[in-house]
């Protein structure tokens, strides 16, 4: 028997891989369901995701697992609309003639701002299609150096140093310029009319889940069950023990896959990951009406919070029962920043209270709900030099024989953490683990 630790996307993809290749797996999950950063709320319609979710175009081994698993007709390519607050105006930000209606920047820095984000070096004169190929070669390089020496001060200062602090705050002079030059790459297809296709499931994406632990199978996989300790025996994992609410066990086990947080890794096997990661607060608010005709808002100034998403503007309301949904998000770097303190009611009082500074039409009576999720590791800080602290899938030579790692500190989660980089980690795990047996 192989043992998963975690029920997210990622160990739910190792254990429907191996599962495939014929192994028996259990999986075991900490919290009372599956689904890590995608797990959901009820609507009066569809359910939702806690934390927001969509995909980029990019993200194809998603969509083939949807495929296999028979979901991938409930996919949808919807465009999400993005814009910029900046002194109180929302400028909207997809179409060619919005961008150069923009306002904050040049027109030269417009002209280098689409050169970067269609990966063209247009230093010296001369188009060069090839400058951006290697993200290793921009591991070491501050990311304002790199936009300074690739853009201009005006794309700098208007537009990425807002992003940039609203994204890693206190940590934005340690990010690597390779993590920007990955966000570039992972954006998906745009229609030059329209803007960025994104993708989203019909039901979220619950279907996806249901679907994936159905192939599972529901009787190998249990929740409120933690994995406390990890035996080995002639220098090889044997078995491991879990306690759940009612009983502790031992299970025999041939491998492990941690598909966890790499404090979790520590706790059982000792190996001790160096990467930072960053905690984030979000709110689903409950509207009956909307607050923009945007999807995704970057905000220009500094705010309690980093960005509103509009869901409704991307999915329609009447999948929610006509709700209107409104997610409000914040990354935090440190743990006693007064976000992470704060209570729901007090950080919910000063995010309305700021949304209604910003839209002084904004009526806090349209408010239905406020619900507050909470992640102390959601996202990894991608500072320079991040692929040397990055943990190795195969673990047996760092630790012990047959232990593996799926978490959001693998290679599959660089240069952006996503759900897509989750099953390729997955993937990674079981394709080693079979491969040795």
């Amino acid at each position: 028997m192989i043992a998963v630790v975690g029920g997210g996307i990622a160990g739910l993809a190792a254990a429907y891989r191996l599962q495939q290749q014929g192994h028996e797996v259990q999986v075991f999950e900490a919290s009372d369901q599956v689904g890590g950063l995608a797990a959901l709320y009820e609507t009066p319609g569809d359910p939702i995701e806690k934390f927001y979710h969509h995909l980029s175009k990019s993200e194809e081994t998603i969509v083939e697992l949807a495929e296999e698993l028979g979901v991938a007709d409930r996919l949808e390519w919807r465009i999400g609309k993005n814009a910029y607050y900046v002194d109180g105006v929302v400028h909207p930000l997809d179409k060619p003639w919005e961008i150069l209606a923009y306002p904050h920047m040049s027109v030269y820095d417009k002209f280098r701002l689409g050169m970067l984000t269609m990966e063209i070096d247009v230093r010296g004169g001369k188009p060069k299609f090839d400058t951006y190929d290697d993200l290793e070669a921009y591991e070491d390089v501050p990311i304002k150096q790199f936009l300074l020496d690739h853009t201009t001060r005006g794309v700098y200062e208007n537009f990425f140093e807002p992003l940039l602090r609203a994204k890693f705050g206190s940590r934005m002079d340690d990010v690597s310029a390779a993590w920007l030059l990955g966000r570039i790459k992972f954006r998906g297809e745009r229609d030059l009319l329209k803007g960025e296709y994104l993708g989203y499931f019909r039901g979220g994406f619950r279907p996806l889940l249901d679907a994936l632990v159905d192939a599972v199978g529901r009787e190998n996989i249990t929740t409120d069950a933690r994995v406390s300790e990890v035996d080995v025996d002639d220098g090889a994992v044997s078995a491991v023990t879990v306690e759940t609410d009612s009983e502790t066990q031992t299970h025999d086990t041939d491998s492990v896959v941690v598909a966890a947080m790499p404090n979790v890794l520590e706790d059982l096997v000792g190996y001790e990951c160096d990467i930072d990661f960053q905690g984030a607060v979000c709110a689903v608010v409950t509207m009956d009406e909307p607050l923009t005709d945007t999807y995704w808002l970057n905000i220009g100034h500094e705010a309690p919070f980093g960005a509103l998403i509009e869901h409704t503007n991307f999915v329609p309301p009447r999948r929610y029962g006509g709700q209107h949904l409104l997610y409000v998000a914040s990354y935090i770097q440190d743990y006693d920043e007064w976000l992470w303190q704060a209570d729901d009611e007090e950080v919910e009082d000063r995010w309305l209270s700021h949304i209604g500074d910003m839209f002084p039409e904004f009526d806090r009576d349209s408010v239905q709900e406020v619900r507050i999720a909470r992640n102390p590791r959601a996202a990894p800080v991608y500072e320079r030099g991040y692929l040397d602290l990055v943990v190795p899938y195969d673990l047996g030579q760092e630790t012990v024989e047959g232990v593996y790692y799926a978490g959001m500190a693998s290679r599959a989660q660089y240069p952006e953490r996503s759900l897509n980089g989750g099953i390729v980690a997955g993937y990674e795990c079981a394709d080693r683990i079979d491969e040795k047996s």
